[in-house]
């Protein structure tokens, strides 16, 4: 997708950079192996490139064209809503949709390149997967090795919009991993990374804010049986597959869910979690994220099936501003013209 050129660009330049293997140089080779790999494509001149206060030209293109200000300035583990929790030491109940996305294969990057390229490559797919929650209004909470885990939805925002920024997101991110990226891997002869998700969605009377840790060694988090689901149901999703629980089913379009179940045809499958005795039984479902994709107002298909961004100023002004709506209303006060 036409919105993760830059982030290709990048990967790119770091994979010939440091393409040559350690174990094919010379004694002389390896001694000098990180200055050559400094005189190419070094970690700070990708810094110099990539500023961390800026999404890159092309994601910032698309913000844009949403009429999006992503807030780059979050800290991790301070949804702006729940932060003041840190000094009250209290607790709250509100509802939030939870993401985890998990990057899977990355080691095997350290088979062909060296540290500091593996670090470039890593580092600029975890920016792309945080500056695509931050377009669709999503709060990151804390970074898992190269995934991270997101929080989607804030005080006076509809939960079905919530539901469906955090879709939207998810989906954006795994066509970039699942197409883009693996595009540049086969070039390069390497394996592809790909990325499994989980998503669930909690009632404000399930979810609990409240401080975890203590002092600086602290963050604002939720207690929620659907914030543990979230990262539990990666595990059953398949490469570049996304699994949503029953509540999210609940606040979308079912023709988009199917059970898990039908996918692996094990019975034992279609519940992620249960109380027998409270005759409770939580079915997780495959989210079917390319034709969720495809529906959204700002996708098109070309001829060849690949997905771009339409040029928004093209459609009817009165149809975007109903379907951007969601968001818009996250990154209150960031949009423009709020």
């Amino acid at each position: 997708m036409d919105i993760y050129n830059d982030y290709v660009s990048r990967i790119k330049a770091a994979m010939t950079s440091g393409e040559t293997r350690k174990h094919e140089l010379n004694l002389e080779g390896i001694a000098n192996y990180n200055d050559e790999i400094n005189k190419a494509f070094s970690y700070n001149t990708f810094r110099k490139i990539t500023p961390e206060e800026k999404l890159l030209p092309s994601m910032q293109e698309f913000a844009s064209s949403l009429n999006v200000n992503a807030n780059l300035n979050q800290k991790l583990g301070e949804h702006p809503d729940f932060v003041h929790l840190k000094q009250t030491k209290g607790i709250e109940k509100h509802y939030i949709v939870s993401v985890f996305i998990d990057i899977k294969r990355s080691t095997y990057l350290f088979k062909k390149y060296p540290p500091e390229t593996v670090l470039i490559i890593t580092n600029t797919i975890q920016r792309a997967a945080i500056h695509t929650c931050l377009v669709f209004g999503g709060y990151i909470q804390r970074l898992h090795g190269d995934g991270l885990f997101v929080y989607f939805g804030r005080k006076g925002m509809r939960q079905d919009d919530a539901v469906k920024s955090a879709l939207s997101a998810a989906s954006t991110f795994t066509y970039f991993v699942k197409n883009d990226l693996k595009n540049l891997f086969n070039e390069q002869g390497i394996e592809a990374i790909f990325t499994r998700t989980g998503i669930d969605f909690g009632y404000d009377e399930d979810v609990v804010w409240a401080l975890a840790g203590i002092g600086d060694i602290s963050e604002i988090t939720t207690y929620s049986l659907h914030t543990s689901l979230a990262s539990k149901m990666q595990a059953y999703a398949e490469s570049n597959g996304i699994v949503a629980g029953d509540h999210i089913k609940n606040h979308s379009d079912q023709r988009y869910f199917s059970p898990v179940c039908s996918r692996t045809l094990k019975e034992e499958d279609r519940y992620i979690f249960r109380i027998p005795d409270r005759n409770f039984n939580y079915t997780q479902y495959d989210f079917q994220w390319m034709n969720f994709l495809k529906s959204l107002e700002f996708i098109a298909t070309d001829l060849n099936g690949i997905l771009r961004v339409k040029n928004l100023s093209s459609l009817s002004k009165p149809s975007i501003t109903s379907n951007l709506q969601p968001v818009a209303v996250q990154n209150r006060p960031y949009n423009r013209g709020s």
